[in-house]
């Protein structure tokens, strides 16, 4: 079984939940994410909402949580780690258009 440490980002997003990097879990692959964090880089306060995918529903990890301008969230991290098999992504959106980036550390296991 080989481990590599990847990191995936995506800037400037908006009201849509998008999948972090446009990544999901590859066959015979699993990953433990490390760490995440989602920053607000607008002027004003935004409000994030992170879920788990499993490939066919949203859960959510944090909804609706408050991010002042030039301030940022780790909701993944530090004791929290979550586990992705195949077909699972990480996705975030905001209550305002291109207002966050997003910087997820997982370790890959094939």
């Amino acid at each position: 079984m080989a481990n590599a440490f990847k990191t995936y980002a995506s800037r400037g997003v908006g009201t849509s939940l998008t999948a972090i990097g446009s990544h999901t879990v590859a066959s015979s692959t699993t990953e433990t994410i490390i760490g995440m964090t989602v920053s607000n880089v607008t002027g004003s306060a935004v409000n994030v909402t992170v879920t788990y995918n499993d490939g066919a529903n949203d859960t959510n990890i944090v909804k609706n949580a408050p991010i002042p301008t030039g301030g940022a969230l780790t909701p993944i991290g530090g004791d929290q780690k979550i586990v992705l098999e195949v077909g699972d992504s990480i996705k975030v959106s905001s209550n305002t258009a291109s207002s966050l980036d997003a910087v997820m550390s997982v370790l890959e296991q094939t």
